[in-house]
């Protein structure tokens, strides 16, 4: 199982509760988010995409809790996001990002898939885009995410060696395979 750094400062509950408001979304519910290897994503991106290799983010919708007779009344279930860490952080590196920037990045459009956003359409991606580049800004990621957004829109894309942010030096847990996190939104 590989082992991965969670960047310090990872702050899973704000980024999905911004992502959620910025949706327009004000239910009260549950996300689950799975931290996994590269084995573990590769299994569960073949499995369920038919895709090989690990991917950084599937978000896997709730099961449709009224067609299987559950009571009315439970918290709402917004689905399950499978982070593949060391994906997270190569990918960080590759695309000269802070991997705490990156890690949010990826918590955020998984929140909005499970939102129903896509960016199956060039319309749906400017929008999902634009959710995430205001979200990503509204919780202080703005030089990393303002810059990135204007380099996507014209093409741009930095130069070897340089960053748009600072790269945290300080690292926190370390994981090996999975971390389960569940959290209960209040909003409103």
């Amino acid at each position: 199982t590989d082992e991965a750094p969670v960047p310090a400062g990872a702050d899973f509950d704000a980024w999905v509760g911004a992502a959620m408001q910025a949706a327009g979304c004000w239910r009260n519910g549950e996300l689950a988010i799975r931290l996994v290897g590269s084995e573990e994503g590769s299994q569960l991106n073949q499995d369920w995409r038919d895709k090989p290799g690990p991917t950084n983010v599937l978000a896997f919708p709730p099961p449709d809790l009224a067609a299987a007779g559950l009571p009315d009344g439970l918290p709402t279930e917004f689905g399950d996001l499978v982070i593949c860490l060391p994906v997270v952080l190569r990918e960080a590196a590759e695309q000269h990002k802070a991997p705490l920037a990156h890690l949010a990045h990826l918590v955020v459009h998984g929140t909005l898939h499970l939102l129903g956003h896509t960016h199956d359409a060039e319309a749906d991606t400017a929008q999902m885009e634009g959710l995430e580049t205001a979200v990503l800004v509204a919780l202080g990621f703005s030089m990393a995410f303002r810059q990135s957004f204007v380099r996507r829109m014209l093409g741009w894309s930095p130069a070897p060696g340089k960053t748009c942010e600072a790269d945290p030096t300080a690292y926190g847990l370390r994981i090996a395979g999975v971390m389960l996190m569940v959290f209960g939104f209040a909003l409103g």
